[in-house]
């Protein structure tokens, strides 16, 4: 299967999980607490189940780190070269509070780059997808089927560029690093979101500073690489993914970093 047809699989995954997670998000589910304090309810598992199993079908032996498989403990230590990140429902915070600013994320990554990734936001009705060379966002109707397309590409960054930012983890280091750029617009948005909004041109810099974990972050740097954005460190290195053996606790933690347009 080649790239292009495994985009399309992420993509069709994406939106069977996202059905699910919208029913929870209307109709209500109670919310659980994980062993960090932080929110789990049916819909990250039930979207898990969904997306675990399609790709076990469509790439038999490829590692998955999933979120809530690896907060239980199952968690590939050494994925190799090739493997597979899934956020099942980036933003739960967001999804409990009643606010749309929810994803489903797909990702692979392949020699320490994300290449493949689909950011799927149900109630926002939108599905961002990127593979090299080719970066998309799609609308999605109440059936959950696409119904328009166009392709995705940063923006050459203005005079006055926007700065967008996590709404639930905006910090001291977020607001000094602003604070170096002179004159900018400044909006704040949860989940993968900031990553579609760079890659479709409509943000110029997401910066991130403090705890996030590769399944957060890889399916919507895949997107931002393929529409001609970078993802680096704050040493300015491209941010890479895979276990990061004696750096923290936490191999999937990511370090800080700087998420560019153009």
């Amino acid at each position: 299967m080649d790239d292009a047809q495994l985009l399309e699989s992420f993509e069709v995954l994406a939106l069977a999980a996202g059905s699910v997670v919208m029913q929870a998000f209307l109709q209500g589910c109670d919310v659980e607490r994980k062993g960090d304090d932080s929110p789990v309810t049916i819909a990250d598992r039930e979207s898990e189940r969904i997306i675990v199993e399609g790709l076990r079908r469509i790439c038999p032996g490829m590692p998955i780190v999933a979120e809530e498989a690896a907060s239980a403990g199952d968690c590939p230590t050494d994925p190799g070269p090739e493997f597979l990140l899934v956020d099942p429902l980036d933003g739960t915070r967001e999804f409990v509070e009643g606010r749309p600013e929810f994803t489903v994320n797909i990702a692979l990554v392949r020699n320490g780059a994300p290449v493949i990734g689909v950011v799927y936001a149900p109630a926002a009705r939108l599905l961002f997808s990127g593979r090299p060379g080719a970066a998309s966002k799609a609308v999605v109707d109440d059936d959950f089927a696409i119904v328009s397309r166009q392709p995705a590409k940063v923006r050459a960054r203005p005079m006055t560029p926007v700065v967008v930012a996590s709404r639930s983890h905006r910090s001291t280091e977020t607001d000094n690093y602003v604070a170096t750029l002179g004159q900018v617009e400044f909006t704040s948005i949860g989940s993968s979101l900031k990553f579609g909004l760079l890659a479709g041109g409509e943000a110029d810099i997401y910066p991130r500073f403090g705890r996030t974990m590769q399944w957060d972050t890889a399916a919507g740097d895949a997107v931002l690489r393929a529409a001609g954005g970078t993802t680096t460190t704050i040493e300015g290195e491209l941010l890479s993914y895979g276990p990061r053996r004696g750096e923290s606790e936490l191999p999937y933690e990511n370090p800080s970093f700087i998420a560019c347009g153009g």
